[in-house]
């Protein structure tokens, strides 16, 4: 994290800002979350009912895919009855690198019932809202599940994402971690119970029963019907004819700090790609020389660069409705997911890190037609460590790979309250730009 001494003076304490994107990183040592890992074997939400391994294969040459990432992924405070996990695969043939098809990911999702005391209240509510007995209008279900998984009480909350320096850490509680994630940052989710009292139940989601109606409402009159995939049936191969795992981590997260520039009211120069000597190179010509310097680079990679080198062990960038660090925004996937890139605005210690776009650059959900939205990134530092011990100098050339998920975190079609389904996201890799001037 960009370093601060806890022994500083007030001055030296508020000379760094937090944001509320969630930062992972790479440990071989154990960490309160037992379930999320980089790399090693995947854990399914039931050991009994993996995926079809029609999900986990290369779509190029058919060959079974190991896996880069696995997170747990439970929000409860929008999805309280969901259990969520993330995984995201990567082919090992080198055939296949730097080809669509060769990264993708999935998420499986189990849907435990929901207690009869939380349909009554919910449905109590949805009644008063429906006859006008409540003065303000309550959250939108739609919009409730694209909330992050914070202490965010409401979606205005959500559309300002600044967060006080200070050392305070962001209030969002960790998504990684298992029974009570933030406690190790000070923070006390008090949000996110699904039992609180009646006026925060409509960010609660559906009865089970009600689920399919809910998401035929929220798709457009004029769309298509939702996409029924039909996968081969096959079983999940022996663990001796699947590929060479990755060396596998523990994960560990913090909020993310940058350091505030000397002028807040402008962004911090951009610094050289070489990191080593953490300033802009100089022949002595000033000012000359830095515009020259910054003419020759392209801009989004530096602010790509310059944004990681502040937490540079970084190997995942998590921010449930956030907005992705994009790598370029000249290749297919930045172009499509420029409108959402956000800037960073310096001010009164506080940054501004995403926005939400008035629609969604990502495709719907094939299964339920809702919104996509952006949940992880992962950064050249994940390659850093699976590769640790490999040799030779190829290896994956991505810059980052994006994830985008289903808003309404629908279950697959057919999978029965309490049991475990498992369907595809979207996946969007910015390849490293070999060869070819920054310009």
């Amino acid at each position: 994290m960009a370093a601060h001494n806890s022994d500083s003076s007030d001055e030296d304490v508020e000379s760094y800002t937090s944001t509320n994107v969630l930062l992972g990183y790479a440990s071989k040592e154990p960490t309160d979350d037992t379930i999320s890992q980089l790399g090693g074997r995947p854990t399914w939400l039931s050991p009994t009912s993996p995926p079809l391994p029609a999900l986990v294969r290369c779509k190029i040459c058919a060959d079974m895919m190991v896996l880069l990432l696995q997170l747990h992924g439970d929000l409860p405070e929008y999805f309280s009855s969901h259990e969520r996990r993330l995984y995201v695969f990567v082919c090992r043939r080198r055939t296949c690198r730097r080809r669509d098809g060769s990264i993708r990911a999935i998420r499986g999702i189990r849907v435990s019932p929901v207690p009869e005391k939380t349909k009554k209240l919910r449905s109590g509510t949805e009644r008063g809202e429906s006859d006008g007995k409540h003065s303000s209008p309550s959250q939108d279900l739609g919009d409730s599940l694209f909330g992050t998984k914070s202490c965010y009480s409401s979606v205005e909350k959500s559309k300002s994402v600044s967060t006080s320096s200070a050392g305070n850490p962001n209030p969002n509680p960790n998504p990684f971690s298992i029974g009570s994630p933030a406690a190790s940052l000070g923070i006390t989710d008090k949000s996110s119970s699904p039992f609180g009292p009646p006026a925060s139940k409509p960010s609660q989601p559906p009865a089970a029963e009600d689920l399919h109606m809910t998401f035929a409402q929220k798709a457009c009159v004029a769309s298509p019907p939702p996409t029924q995939l039909h996968l081969p049936e096959e079983h999940w191969p022996k663990e001796t004819e699947l590929p060479l795992a990755y060396p596998s981590y523990y994960l560990d997260a913090d909020y993310e700090t940058l350091d505030v520039p000397s002028n807040s009211s402008v962004p911090t120069r951009a610094m050289g790609i070489d990191e080593a000597g953490g300033t802009l190179p100089s022949s002595g010509g000033g000012k000359d020389d830095v515009d020259t310097f910054e003419s020759t680079i392209d801009k989004d990679f530096q602010r790509f660069a310059d944004r990681l080198a502040q937490n540079p062990l970084q190997v995942l960038r998590y921010e449930f409705r956030g907005a992705p660090l994009l790598y370029s925004k000249t290749d297919a996937v930045g172009k499509l997911l420029a409108a959402q890139h956000s800037s960073v605005f310096w001010g009164n210690s506080k940054v501004t890190t995403a926005g939400r776009a008035r629609d969604s650059a990502f495709s719907n959900c094939p299964n339920c037609s809702a919104e996509r939205v952006f949940e992880l990134q992962l950064t050249p530092q994940a390659i850093s460590e699976l590769e640790v011990d490999e040799t030779g100098l190829e290896g994956m050339e991505w810059g980052t790979v994006i994830l985008g998920v289903c808003s309404e975190d629908c279950q697959a079609k057919g999978v029965e309250i309490g049991k475990v389904g498992h369907l595809e996201e979207w996946i969007g890799v910015q390849w490293e730009e070999i060869g070819v001037a920054r310009r």
